[in-house]
């Protein structure tokens, strides 16, 4: 019913910059936070990025000062600019949305498929 479509992932140079876009589609009455989890290999997954509906953010300590979350609200799309790029940044970095659904009384989480994003020094 909500499908969430990532884009922007790919291989970047250590100190390098890349964006991510998630736009959300299907039967969505409203959605209220937006966000960015990453997984590395054997690790788990973790919070990069989460965007309020009002605009509010949080950011893990390791991406503050280098990433910036936003979204736009008329199109259901949350973008994830990354900067100064780190190797051990190396993950699938998945979207994130809480919604509610038409004619649904709770919301609902749903994730993006994953946008593998490479840093190489």
């Amino acid at each position: 019913q909500v499908r969430l479509a990532e884009s922007g992932g790919g291989l970047v140079q250590a100190g390098g910059s890349r964006r991510l876009s998630c736009a959300a589609s299907g039967s969505i009455l409203s959605i209220n936070d937006m966000g960015w989890y990453r997984q590395a290999p054997g690790k788990q997954r973790e919070l990069v990025a989460v965007i309020s509906s009002g605009g509010t953010t949080n950011y893990a300590d390791s991406v503050k000062g280098r990433s910036t979350i936003s979204r736009d609200n008329a199109k259901n799309t949350v973008y994830l600019q990354m900067n100064s790029l780190k190797s051990e940044e190396t993950a699938v970095y998945y979207c994130y949305a809480k919604v509610k659904i038409l004619q649904a009384t709770f919301w609902h989480e749903y994730w993006g498929q994953g946008s593998q994003v490479t840093v190489f020094s």
